[in-house]
């Protein structure tokens, strides 16, 4: 038999193939090798997908948001997650773009109040302004498969150990983790000196701002990402003050120091 850290390798390559959710286009996907990383297990290393930068939390400890939610059923049933378990469309999964694989998480739809427990076992929605691919199950629970989409609180939970004796379900809490490097793009251009100019201003208002270049289809972007924050509620703060500010497209990115 594999073993596991063979298997969650494995998983983070197929990433490619898991990405399309809810009927989306294809996404190309890598996972970030660095010496800094080496001791890692694949699914905990950052990853790109379509130049963008995802780098996965190695804990869930106080994580909660609320965003969008959206499924995904029949079109990838029986096909690997992305930590190499075999999607069932009919268990009570999800995806998510950072959460640790295998936490457990609350998943409460706003609009009706309904609520269920789910485990990440994939990567994903990349699709803007989703924050977590449940699957055809857990959307019916909910009641998501009609609207496809709906308003959601999440909250991790931990890892489910369940206790035979005392009939009762536990969430293991891990250690605690740096939560990592973000910053906000607000823009990305085609043309260098759109992004400069954009950035030059940027680090007048803000303080720090930075040109990234990066390929998406063989077409190369310059993006304009502004700020330095070392948690993801205060990068999802400042992407809420830029939106405000003028910049609707801005959105939260993990970066390297």
């Amino acid at each position: 038999m594999a073993s596991w850290d063979f298997i969650w390798r494995v998983g983070v390559v197929l990433l490619l193939a898991l990405a399309t959710a809810c009927g989306g286009p294809a996404y190309r996907s890598r996972v970030l090798e660095s010496p800094e990383n080496s001791h890692l297990k694949g699914h905990q290393k950052a990853y790109e997908v379509n130049g963008e930068r995802y780098r996965p939390l190695l804990d869930h400890s106080g994580f909660s948001e609320e965003g969008m939610a959206s499924w995904y059923g029949s079109d990838f049933h029986g096909k690997r997650t992305s930590n190499g378990e075999i999607y069932d469309m009919h268990a009570r999964t999800a995806a998510h773009k950072t959460l640790p694989l295998g936490v457990s998480v609350k998943v409460m739809n706003k609009a009706n109040n309904r609520s269920l427990v789910v485990r990440v076992n994939d990567r994903g929605p990349f699709v803007r302004g989703r924050i977590i691919d449940l699957s055809y199950a857990a959307a019916k629970e909910l009641d998501i498969v009609g609207p496809g989409t709906a308003l959601v609180r999440i909250e991790a939970l931990g890892y489910h150990e369940a206790n035979s004796s005392a009939n009762k379900v536990y969430y293991r809490q891990p250690v605690s983790y740096d939560k990592g490097n973000y910053a906000v793009q607000i823009g990305a251009f085609v043309v260098e000196s759109n992004a400069r100019s954009l950035a030059e201003e940027s680090i007048r208002r803000y303080g720090k701002a930075d040109v990234r270049k990066g390929l998406v289809e063989g077409k190369v972007f310059y993006r304009v990402q502004v700020g330095k924050y070392n948690s993801l509620d205060a990068a999802r703060k400042a992407e809420s003050d830029f939106a405000a500010a003028g910049y609707p497209g801005a959105f939260v990115v993990a970066v390297d120091l």
